[in-house]
């Protein structure tokens, strides 16, 4: 089967959480949250929820885990906290509750960063993505920019069938 066969066999909408990773957003300030809801909405998909959480490793799996077990949640998309600084846990937080993870999400990410943005500085970043139970959990950085880059290029028009796949075994 083709890969447009898998789409077009792909859910019509995802229910979405979106969490900002920041110690400093506040839901007035946070730009990437607000671009990643407009750019799911604008292509049909469903914002269930939507939190704002410190960089704390512990309460980011906590979210992601919740989110998980959720009827109502099929896909996590965090923005922040993917850097190199100490103080940056989102990747390791990330990494450690997938059951399976996507490394082409963060190949492909870092790729685009590279060719169309930031040129080399893409080694620093520390996008992710994988599957933890049945949710879709997708990891980008926290930059207006790489929201837009991460979400239109990849994210918006993949999710779907990411779900397809998720839910072909059910």
């Amino acid at each position: 089967m083709s890969t447009e066969e898998h789409r077009r066999e792909a859910p019509a909408s995802v229910r979405c959480m979106i969490i900002t990773v920041s110690d400093t957003r506040t839901e007035e300030s946070d730009k990437s949250g607000q671009l990643m809801r407009q750019l799911l909405e604008a292509d049909g998909y469903v914002i269930t929820d939507y939190r704002i959480v410190k960089d704390e490793y512990a309460a980011i799996q906590e979210l992601i885990r919740t989110a998980a077990a959720s009827a109502h949640i099929e896909a996590v998309l965090l923005n922040g906290g993917t850097g190199i600084a100490l103080r940056d846990t989102t990747y390791e937080a990330v990494r450690d509750v997938l059951d399976k993870e996507m490394p082409g999400f963060g190949e492909i990410f870092r790729y685009l960063s590279f060719a169309e943005d930031i040129g080399p500085a893409a080694i620093l970043s520390r996008a992710v993505a994988g599957v933890c139970g049945n949710t879709a959990v997708f990891s980008m950085p926290g930059s207006s920019g790489a929201v837009k880059l991460a979400m239109t290029r990849i994210v918006v028009p993949e999710l779907k069938h990411v779900m397809r796949e998720i839910y072909k075994d059910r």
